[in-house]
C-alpha cells in the first residue's frame, strides 16, 4: 500500500511539472525592444545631405528685352525664381529642334527669359524638381531652360529645354496663368538687373556680360580640417580591416584593394579603388544621379558645392564650390572641386578638398572691382593668339589661393575667368593666364 502512495506521489509531482512548463511556453513572449531599437552597423556621415535642387541649379538669369539684355547670378533671386517655375504644371514635352533654326538666335531672341546651367543637366534627375506631367519623358539633356512671354499656342505659355552642347531644343507648355504671373513679377521688371552686352565669337555663339563693374567682396577663411577617419568609415566597406600608415606630407589608408590618401600639404583626399575595365557608357541620367547619391551617402556636402560638368566616355562628374553670393570658385590644384569617376558598379576615383571653408573673417573683408565686361573683352582680344572660335565662357569668379606658407589662410580674390578650348583658365590684365 506505502509503495502505490509513493508512485501516485510521484505520478502527480510530473504531471505538476509538465503542465508548468506547458503554461510557460504558450505564455513566454521574448523581449526584442533592445535588439530592435539598436542597429548592427552605424551610418557614417561626414556633414550633411543635400536635395536635387541645392546640387543642380542654374547660375544665372537673362531676361531679352527688345534688343537690351539684364541679369543677375543673385542665388537668392534665382532660387525665388526656380521656386516658382517649380509650381508650374509642364506638359507636353517634344523635340523641337528642327523648327527653332539657328539655336544662338532662338534662345536669346526677345520676349526670352533664360536660365542657364554650368553644365548639361538629364531631364530624368529634374523630374523631381519640375512638375511635368504625360507620357513617358523623352530623354534629354539641357542647360537653358527658357520661357518666352510672348509665345502663345492655343492659350499655353511655351517653355523650352535647350543643350547648347548637343544643339537639342525641347518645347513644354504651361497655363497662360503660369506665362501672365511671370511676365508680370519678372520679365517687365527685367531693368532692375545689371544691364549686359552680347559678345558674338562666331554666329551660332553669344557671351553675356555685364556693361558696368560690378562690386565684389573678398573673403579670408581660417579653413577647418575634416575628419580622415570618418572619411576612412564611411568610404570604406569594412574600415576594420583598413590599415593606416604615414607618408610624406600626409596619411594613407589601405585595405587589399582600395585606397585612401590625404595630402595635409595640398589638403586633396583621393580614394582609389580600382575595379575591372569594360567598355560600357552609363546613361546620363545614371551617371549624374549615382554621383549625387554616393557623397549623400557619406554626407560629404561639407561646402556650398553645385554640379557643373559630366562625361558619359569618361564616366566621370564635377561639382564646383560657388560662394555665398552665387559666383564659382577656381583654384588650379583641385581644392575647390569635387571629381568622381566610376566603373560599371562601383567608384572607381572619388578626389575632393579635406577642409571646409568654415570659419570666414568677417574683418578681413574688402569690396573690390573688377574689370568691366567691356574692358576684360579688350585685353582678351588683344592678345596676338587669341582665336575667338575656341572661347566658350568668360565669367565672373573667385580664385582661391593660400595667403603664404607661413598662414593657412584661404583666400577668394575676384576675378574673370574663361573656358577656352575646353579649359578653364584665370584672365590676366595682359591676356590669358594659367589653366585648369
Amino acid at each position: 500500500m506505502r509503495y502505490e502512495n509513493i508512485k501516485s506521489g510521484i505520478l502527480t509531482v510530473l504531471v505538476l511539472v509538465s503542465l508548468l512548463l506547458t503554461w510557460n511556453l504558450w505564455t513566454y513572449q521574448p523581449n526584442y525592444d533592445k535588439m530592435e531599437k539598436s542597429k548592427t552597423v552605424a551610418e557614417v556621415t561626414v556633414d550633411k545631405k543635400q536635395d536635387v535642387t541645392k546640387i543642380v541649379r542654374p547660375d544665372q538669369v537673362l531676361f531679352h528685352v527688345k534688343g537690351q539684355h539684364y541679369g543677375t547670378s543673385n542665388p537668392d533671386e534665382l532660387e525665388k525664381l526656380m521656386k516658382e517655375i517649380s509650381s508650374w504644371t509642364i506638359s507636353d514635352v517634344k523635340n523641337y529642334t528642327e523648327k527653332a533654326g539657328n539655336m544662338d538666335s532662338f534662345i536669346h531672341g526677345s520676349g526670352n527669359a533664360e536660365l542657364v546651367f554650368p553644365g548639361d543637366v538629364p531631364i530624368e534627375l529634374y523630374l523631381s524638381v519640375l512638375n511635368i506631367e504625360g507620357k513617358k519623358i523623352p530623354p534629354f539633356n539641357f542647360n537653358r531652360i527658357i520661357i518666352n512671354v510672348n509665345d502663345l499656342d492655343k492659350g499655353n505659355g511655351s517653355v523650352y529645354f535647350a543643350s547648347t552642347e548637343t544643339g537639342q531644343i525641347y518645347v513644354s507648355h504651361i497655363s497662360s496663368a503660369n506665362i501672365n504671373e511671370f511676365n508680370r513679377d519678372y520679365y517687365k521688371n527685367a531693368a532692375r538687373y545689371p544691364k549686359f552686352f552680347a559678345y558674338k565669337p562666331t554666329d551660332k555663339h553669344s557671351i553675356y556680360l555685364p556693361e558696368a563693374k560690378i562690386k565684389m567682396t573678398t573673403y579670408k577663411y581660417l579653413p577647418v580640417t575634416l575628419n580622415s577617419d570618418e572619411f576612412k568609415d564611411a568610404l570604406f566597406d569594412d574600415p576594420s580591416f583598413v590599415q593606416r600608415s604615414s607618408i610624406p606630407h600626409g596619411e594613407e589608408f589601405t585595405n587589399d584593394s582600395s585606397k585612401m590618401t590625404v595630402n595635409y600639404d595640398s589638403n586633396i583626399l583621393q580614394y582609389i579603388n580600382p575595379t575591372p575595365e569594360d567598355s560600357f557608357v552609363d546613361s546620363s541620367y545614371d551617371l549624374v544621379k549615382r554621383s549625387i547619391d554616393f557623397v549623400n551617402e557619406h554626407g560629404g556636402w561639407t561646402d556650398s558645392f553645385r554640379y557643373v560638368s559630366k562625361s558619359e566616355s569618361k564616366r566621370s562628374v564635377t561639382f564646383r564650390l560657388y560662394s555665398s553670393d552665387g559666383y564659382p570658385i577656381f583654384n588650379d590644384n583641385g581644392l575647390s572641386e569635387m571629381t568622381e569617376e566610376w566603373g560599371r558598379d562601383e567608384i572607381n576615383k572619388y578626389v575632393r578638398p579635406n577642409i571646409t571653408l568654415d570659419l570666414p573673417l568677417i574683418t578681413e573683408m574688402q569690396t573690390v572691382t573688377p574689370p568691366s565686361g567691356h574692358e576684360i573683352l579688350a585685353v582678351l582680344q588683344s592678345n596676338k593668339n587669341f582665336k575667338p572660335e575656341l572661347l566658350e565662357e568668360l565669367v565672373l569668379g573667385y580664385q582661391m589661393v593660400r595667403s603664404s606658407d607661413e598662414n593657412k589662410l584661404i583666400l577668394l580674390e575676384p576675378t574673370w575667368f574663361y573656358r577656352y578650348n575646353k579649359s578653364w583658365g584665370q584672365m590676366t590684365l595682359s591676356g590669358l593666364g594659367g589653366g585648369s
